[in-house]
C-alpha cells in the first residue's frame, strides 16, 4: 500500500554555493535543488468492469550517471495497492511499478487521485525531484473507438508477487527487475545478397576457361571465356571488400 503524503510540502531555503553540471544542480554535500522525474504513463485510467485496467505499470526512468531512491506516496493510498513502492534505481536503468486498484466503488472514489514518485539523493532523506501521477476511475469499460485511453495504461498479465515483508530481499528483487534503457548498438551482418554475389563470382572463376583443351566433367556451356572471368574477378573484389569493411 502507498503512504499518504500531504499536498503542502515546505520550501526549503537554500545557502550553499553550488555547481551546474549538466541538468544536475551539485554542491560539496550531495546534489541540490530539483531534477526531473521520468516515468511513463503520465496518468493512470482504471475502468470498473474492465479487470485488465485494474493493473497497471508505471514505468521510472534514471537517466542520470548516480543511483537514485524513489518512494511511492498516494493522497488515498486505502484504494492502491503498489508493488516496489520504494527502492533503489541504478544508473541508466528503468524499473516497473505495479500499481493496483483495490477499491472498485465508485461512491467512495475521489474526482481525481494522485500518486507522487519522490526521488532522493541515493543513501539519504534529501529530496532532489517529485512526480504527481493523476489517477482516474470510471464505469463501464474503454470505448474500442477511443484512441485516447489505449496509451494510459499497459495491462499486467500474469500473477503478482506477494511480498516476503523482508526490506532487503524486497530491495533485492527489484534491483534485479531494473533494465538498461539505452539501446545497445549492435553491428549487424554482412548482407544476404552481398554474399550471395560473391559466391556466384567464386562459382564463376572456379568454372573452366573456354577455348582449354583439358577434359572436364563440366558441360561445355557453362565453360566461361576471360573476358568474363576477368569482370568476375574484379566484382567479387569490390563484393569482398564490402563485406569485410569495418562497421
Amino acid at each position: 500500500m502507498a503512504e499518504r503524503f500531504k499536498c503542502n510540502t515546505p520550501k526549503v531555503k537554500l545557502e550553499s554555493k553550488y555547481v551546474i553540471r549538466g541538468n544536475v544542480v551539485m554542491q560539496s554535500g550531495g546534489l541540490d535543488g530539483r531534477i526531473p522525474v521520468f516515468v511513463f504513463p503520465q496518468s493512470l485510467t482504471f475502468y470498473v468492469d474492465d479487470s485488465n485496467t485494474h493493473r497497471q505499470i508505471l514505468t521510472l526512468y534514471n537517466p542520470y550517471d548516480f543511483h537514485i531512491s524513489y518512494n511511492v506516496l498516494c493522497n488515498n493510498p486505502v484504494c492502491y495497492d503498489v508493488e516496489s513502492s520504494s527502492g533503489v534505481l541504478y544508473a541508466k536503468c528503468s524499473v516497473g511499478i505495479i500499481v493496483k486498484r483495490s477499491n472498485l466503488s465508485l461512491n467512495e472514489a475521489r474526482e481525481r487521485d494522485c500518486l507522487r514518485i519522490v526521488i532522493y539523493e541515493e543513501g539519504t532523506k534529501h529530496i532532489i525531484g517529485k512526480k504527481d501521477i493523476f489517477a482516474t476511475l470510471q464505469a463501464g469499460s474503454p470505448s474500442p473507438e477511443s484512441g485516447s485511453d489505449i496509451g494510459k495504461f499497459e495491462s499486467v498479465r500474469g500473477r503478482v508477487r506477494s511480498g516476503s515483508g523482508d526490506p532487503q530481499e524486497s530491495q533485492s528483487s527489484n534491483r534485479l527487475e531494473q533494465q538498461p534503457f539505452i539501446p545497445t548498438h549492435a553491428h549487424p551482418g554482412p548482407s544476404l545478397l552481398l554474399v550471395s554475389g560473391a559466391v556466384v563470382c567464386l562459382a564463376g572463376l572456379l568454372m573452366p576457361t573456354l577455348g582449354e583443351d583439358e577434359p572436364t566433367m563440366v558441360p561445355p556451356y557453362l565453360h566461361l571465356s576471360s573476358n568474363i572471368k576477368i569482370v568476375l574477378a574484379y566484382t567479387l573484389g569490390l563484393l569482398t571488400y564490402a563485406i569485410l569493411k569495418p562497421i
